[in-house]
């Protein structure tokens, strides 16, 4: 036990450090502060349980329901986080470029990985504590029927997975523009583009159809959602929050030579 107790402690210090460290912690705690703050965030959770909510319902209303979150999970994922991420980051970098605190922010003792992590962390939190809020139906499902836990957990663990890259991709729009709606919209454009690679696989054969499927950002998930824990489908998750929180720092990096 205490072996497992010091390796968890050195785990979290490793995790500690790749974020950053203390400045990423301090801009991560300021950012989840402004959400608490301000009905925003609050307002999000409160569509996003309702929305979900129904297509709770519609899910195990059906002729054959089944107990089990892919029923609401995936129309979720198509229908409603690609608008929920991209209205939750929008004011990330956005607000402080039309403040101007942005470029104080820059030219203080911070390096700008950090900053574009500690908002991404912070916004990471908020969602996860909203999706934390759909926890209930799978009370119900284990009250009502006899629901499979594999497929539950893979589920979440994918969705989880896919809104953080949902998220990433709306930081990347939040340092593209000053204007947090043209913010949102670009980060909805985004993610639809990834969402609709999908569909455009079938259009084509051969190798494009191959690689036009495996860059749609909804394909992976949808393996989740059944119940299969793909290593591929993780290491596409993660490198896809990786490069477009790449792509953030470097956008921010460039504001230095304007």
């Amino acid at each position: 036990m205490t072996a497992l107790r010091q390796l968890g402690g050195y785990g979290l210090l490793a995790l500690y450090f790749i974020m950053g460290g203390r400045n990423t912690v301090t801009i991560a705690g300021k950012e989840l502060r402004t959400y608490l703050a301000s009905p925003g965030a609050y307002i999000i959770a409160a569509v996003f349980l309702a929305v979900t909510g129904v297509l709770f319902v519609n899910s195990i209303s059906g002729t054959f329901p089944e107990a089990a979150v892919r029923g609401f999970l995936e129309p979720t994922a198509l229908f409603v986080v690609p608008v929920i991420a991209p209205i939750l980051s929008m004011r990330l970098l956005a607000e402080e470029q039309k403040l101007g605190t942005l470029e104080l922010l820059l030219t203080s003792p911070v390096k700008d990985y950090q900053v574009v992590i500690g908002k991404f962390v912070a916004s990471y939190i908020i969602l996860i504590l909203t999706i934390s809020l759909t926890f209930y139906f799978v009370f119900l499902l284990a009250w009502k029927g006899d629901p499979d836990l594999g497929p539950i957990l893979s589920g979440y663990l994918g969705f989880l997975l896919y809104t953080g890259a949902a998220l990433s991709v709306g930081i990347l729009a939040s340092s593209l523009s000053s204007n947090q709606i043209v913010a949102a919209m670009l980060g909805f454009g985004i993610l639809l583009i990834f969402i609709l690679l999908g569909e455009a696989s079938g259009l084509v054969s051969g190798i494009f159809s191959t690689i036009l499927e495996e860059a749609s950002v909804l394909n992976h998930f949808n393996d989740f959602s059944r119940g299969v824990i793909d290593t591929w489908n993780l290491v596409y998750y993660l490198t896809t929050i990786t490069i477009f929180l790449f792509l953030t720092t470097r956008s921010l990096e460039s504001r230095r030579w304007r």
